[in-house]
């Protein structure tokens, strides 16, 4: 099977992973790997992770994070757009009972050219205030027409 993705380094930010071949929309391109840890281990590991703007956890239910930090692959040089010709999926080992065994799929949901970044929406929501200093610190360099400039995804105002 020929390699399709490479990781290098990326205009957005840091490393990145590319396609070198042509990647159809639908189509699976790798599984988010990792440890699996508790949320408390990875508190106890890396803090609550809000303050760093940086980080390898993949949350893969209410009970286990994937810890890409140790024992990942490339998925994890993925990087985050408002634009994103990628999506992150949860595969479920046993419907409705979060698993050690469920995994993170990264789809493509465009087809994707040789030579184009991979991208996904990271999705991240973060329990303390949106503050501007926090928001700087998850700030969003993915260049998008659509970019809004943060990679948190905006707090539900309560009605």
């Amino acid at each position: 099977m020929t390699r399709r993705i490479a990781a290098r380094r990326s205009p957005i930010h840091g490393n990145g992973v590319f396609a070198t071949a042509p990647i159809k929309a639908g189509e699976e391109i790798i599984e988010y790997k990792g440890d699996r840890i508790t949320h408390a281990q990875a508190d106890k590991r890396y803090g609550d992770g809000g303050e760093t703007g940086h980080t390898f956890l993949f949350t893969l239910n209410e009970r286990f994070i994937v810890d890409g930090n140790s024992h990942g692959n490339t998925a994890r040089w993925i990087n985050h757009s408002c634009d994103p010709n990628c999506q992150a999926l949860i595969e479920e080992a046993v419907e409705g009972k979060p698993s050690k065994n469920d995994r993170v799929l990264i789809e493509a949901i465009r087809d994707i050219a040789p030579g184009e970044e991979l991208t996904y929406d990271y999705g991240i929501t973060l329990d303390m205030p949106h503050t501007a200093r926090l928001k700087k610190v998850w700030g969003c360099r993915c260049g998008s027409a659509k970019c809004i400039g943060t990679m948190l995804k905006p707090k539900r105002k309560t009605a």
